[in-house]
């Protein structure tokens, strides 16, 4: 995991101020930083401007909080192959009565559940706080950074989160707990991602959040026809065959969600 080279003025430059296309780079970068060992990751964090690392580990789920004098970043870590526990929350979908309404998927509450007591006591007292609150994650991390920001808003006593920003999230829930979810919700998909198609829909679930699809190319795209999609899919998947790759997990890489932020941003410039 490469520094990014923010310069000192975005350093002290409250995530709020920054545009969007800078917003989705950081953290897209913070939920790529979620999957490091804490030693290394406290020491990137700096160069992201964040003062302060927290790593929160119980049976398995994972998450960071990384702090300044402006934010506050939860980061949840996805899916690890060498980990049975995020395999194990992966592939159970059946769907569980959520804490608020309907049901959820079992694997992504259970990885939450895991954490909430430690996440949730750093985040009280929200009266006496003035920082904004944010969460992302890619993947498994994108699911559970999407369920915790929900919580906090569900629950007065904590900091109410701006927004979640998350990259290859799978679905979450049924419709009507997707609905009560009363966050604001960044998600990113790329290309033929197979991971932002599961569970399927004949199980219930649905997607939460604003989708910003990145096309084979790389492109960002808004309010994509699902005609132009399915020819989008299919042409990167014949892109992805001439390079002898499966686009369907390569596009899932945070690597490549990260280039293509980056390209974005560059082009907005």
């Amino acid at each position: 995991m490469a520094p990014t080279a923010y310069g000192k003025k975005k350093h002290n430059m409250s995530i709020h101020d920054k545009t969007m296309q800078e917003r989705s780079l950081l953290f897209a970068e913070l939920a790529s930083l979620a999957y490091g060992e804490e030693k290394a990751v406290r020491k990137e964090a700096k160069t992201h401007g964040f003062t302060k690392v927290s790593f929160f580990d119980n049976g398995g789920a994972q998450a960071y909080r990384f702090e300044n004098k402006a934010d506050v970043v939860v980061a949840c870590r996805g899916t690890q192959p060498t980990e049975f526990n995020d395999i194990k929350a992966d592939l159970k979908a059946f769907p569980v009565m959520a804490e608020t309404i309907s049901r959820v998927h079992n694997g992504f509450k259970t990885e939450v559940d895991e954490l909430w007591p430690f996440v949730s006591a750093k985040l009280l007292h929200p009266a006496k706080e003035t920082r904004n609150l944010w969460f992302c994650g890619h993947s498994l991390g994108a699911a559970m950074a999407t369920i915790m920001a929900s919580r906090c808003m569900h629950e007065p006593e904590l900091m109410d989160p701006i927004s979640v920003f998350t990259f290859g999230s799978p679905r979450v829930g049924w419709r009507a707990y997707v609905k009560s979810l009363l966050v604001t919700h960044h998600r990113f998909v790329n290309n033929n991602d197979i991971v932002t198609r599961v569970p399927m829909r004949i199980m219930g679930y649905v997607h939460h959040g604003t989708e910003h699809y990145m096309d084979c190319n790389g492109d960002m795209l808004t309010g994509y026809k699902p005609w132009r999609r399915f020819k989008d899919r299919m042409q990167g998947m014949w892109m992805g065959l001439r390079k002898l790759s499966i686009d369907n997990f390569s596009d899932h890489s945070m690597d490549c969600y990260i280039d293509n932020i980056r390209k974005w941003k560059e082009e907005k410039k």
